[in-house]
């Protein structure tokens, strides 16, 4: 009888496993298996499903997948684990879940649904070597895809792996890998010192023992930014740029190198009951010497004075001859209420985070802090806030709602307190999505009036004056939004607005090149893409156009130009035209 054929095809192989299982299993059981399952069912399966590929196995803390592309193989990849990050950002250290993957393109053995072999192998060995939170692929793959993702691997050379009787050269991508894009040094070029005295402070570390105080200590942290940040002659690095090194134990001397200042501000909070202890400690960042260092034991009561006391010394530490001079303190006004402001830090965290679940509690929390203060004029701005990302995340289910709500209560926070920055910041987004972007910029100026170092602030301006006919105006504003947070999570966004500024000035090259950038960072949105199609097909690329259509649709199987037409905030009728028309010809349909 003649013997049964072995089955072979050549698939794209993804392993994937989860770092240190054994541990966090041990630590929490149920609450491992409980966070690892959703991961699997909000973010791992939906993208495999996105980019045609089928789960082989589970193994307990791993997985196997094959993909009949290695080019969707990897992207989906990336996306994964750009996702994880996202989705375990506020998720202690000790408990939070993290992948490894490995990517190999290989003949396997088909056994029923089953594969096997060299090619299956050496995917699993990739995963071995990967960073936690990295991805690790063969040379194979690496020149299958590198002219054709927007991702740079870095070549780490011959590896010898367990198995494996050649070594293996190994290609290797990590999600906090420095950019060295235009305008974004490499670690060996640091930033340049501002004019005026910068300081970064680093997310000052719960001590408590509890994770439900973390909001509590991201909420001391932030307040003191704040109060740093409306001192006109500093340069503070915005929030988003420094909670990147939340859950570290980071260098200082690295800290302030890489994010330019001079100063570093540290510490940590311990709150038991009523009584919270606060340390503080200033660093100089080119030498890291201590400047000085201070503990602060209050009756939670105190808590704002502390705030207060802790931002008057480190004026007075970084420029002695400030504590002679007539100091700029504007005090942001604080709620009565400590629980209205308790509710208000929570809602926070929750904005921060940006998912779908996370924003619907964030907008209940605020609700809940202005029914018990309806003067806290930051509960009113946060709300807003989680309204504009409903809206732009697709949330939504009814848009148009929502951007009235967020008008309604960004007006509300500017009544409340016209001297808080971030109530006009508010203000201005949710009139951008309105596309009154006349009285939004206004209000965006206003708001960086009253806090020259706010970020987002600059970036909104941007936003909005791009939006509204004035490319060249957005500009400006939006590199000041870099260098002010040169490590913000949301980097992608700020350099898709300046695809946009230069698509709109018809400077194509530039706007292919900004949009291109964009998307070599994390939290990528359908936008990216969008630009990306009409810049590149206004430039005559029209194959690589209609791929970034193929990547639009992929996110949003329900765009249209029409679709485009309604989401896109966009006042200036020449420069929407100019955006559709570009997409017309790349392809995407009415």
């Amino acid at each position: 009888m003649a013997e049964e054929r072995v089955r072979r095809r050549l698939a794209a192989i993804l392993a994937a496993d989860v770092v240190g299982y054994s541990r966090l299993v041990r630590a929490d059981e149920e609450g491992t298996l409980t966070r690892l399952n959703a991961l699997r069912k909000d973010v791992i399966d939906p993208s495999i499903a996105r980019y045609e590929g089928r789960i082989v196995k589970l193994m307990g803390d791993g997985m196997l997948a094959e993909f009949p592309s290695v080019v969707d193989a990897v992207r989906n990849a990336l996306e994964v684990q750009t996702a994880v990050a996202e989705h375990q950002g506020g998720v202690s250290e000790d408990r939070r879940i993290v992948f490894r993957v490995g990517v190999n393109l290989g003949d396997v053995v088909i056994d029923g649904d089953d594969i096997l072999g060299d090619g299956v192998n050496l995917a699993a060995r990739l995963e071995a070597i990967a960073d936690p939170g990295g991805i690790c692929i063969s040379e194979k793959v690496h020149e299958e895809v590198r002219d054709r993702i927007e991702v740079a691997f870095e070549d780490v050379g011959e590896q010898k792996v367990k198995n494996i009787d050649r070594p293996v050269r190994v290609w290797r991508w990590n999600k906090d890998a420095k950019s060295t894009a235009q305008g974004y040094p490499a670690a060996d070029e640091p930033l340049p010192l501002p004019d005026k005295p910068s300081i970064a402070v680093l997310p000052f570390v719960n001590m408590s023992g509890h994770a439900e105080q973390e909001y509590f200590a991201d909420g001391i942290t932030e307040d003191i930014i704040t109060a740093l940040s409306r001192i006109r002659w500093f340069f503070v690095i915005a929030r988003n740029s420094t909670f990147a090194y939340k859950g570290q134990s980071p260098n200082i001397t690295d800290v302030a190198r890489d994010l330019g200042v001079g100063y570093v501000l540290e510490g940590s909070v311990r709150k038991a009951g009523n009584r919270v202890r606060i340390t503080a400690q200033l660093v100089e960042g080119h030498t890291g010497n201590h400047v000085w260092a201070k503990r602060y034991d209050r009756e939670l009561e105190d808590i704002f004075e502390v705030q207060d006391e802790i931002t008057e010394t480190i004026v007075g530490a970084i420029e002695p001859e400030l504590g002679r001079a007539e100091r700029e303190r504007a005090k942001a006004r604080r709620p009565d209420n400590l629980r209205g402001w308790d509710l208000y830090q929570r809602g926070m965290w929750h904005t921060y985070q940006r998912s779908k679940e996370d924003l619907v509690a964030a907008r209940e929390l605020f609700r809940q802090a202005i029914e018990l203060d309806p003067h806290l004029s930051l509960a009113h701005a946060g709300c807003e806030e989680a309204c504009y990302f409903q809206v732009i995340g697709g949330y939504a289910a009814s848009p148009d709602e929502l951007r009235s709500n967020g008008v309604a209560l960004g007006r509300r926070a500017v009544e409340l307190d016209d001297q808080d920055a971030f109530a006009h910041y508010a203000l201005g987004r949710a009139l951008t999505l309105m596309r009154e972007h006349s009285e939004a910029i206004a209000a965006l100026e206003t708001a960086i009036e009253l806090n020259p170092s706010f970020a987002q602030a600059h970036y909104a301006l941007g936003h909005a004056l791009g939006s509204s006919g004035q490319p060249e105006a957005a500009i400006p504003h939006i590199e000041t939004a870099m260098r002010l947070s040169p490590h913000d999570p949301f980097m992608g966004q700020f350099m898709v607005r300046m695809s946009e500024a230069h698509l709109f000035m018809r400077q194509h090259a530039e706007a292919v090149d900004w949009a291109r950038r964009s998307l070599r960072q994390p939290n990528i949105q359908w936008s990216r893409w969008a630009i990306l199609a009409s810049a590149l097909a206004h430039s005559g690329e029209t194959e690589e156009a209609r791929r970034a259509v193929e990547a639009i649709n992929r996110m949003r199987p329900e765009a249209t130009l029409e679709f485009v037409r309604n989401y896109w905030p966009i006042s200036d009728g020449d420069s929407l035209e100019y955006l559709m028309e570009g997409l017309r010809k790349a392809g995407l349909p009415d």
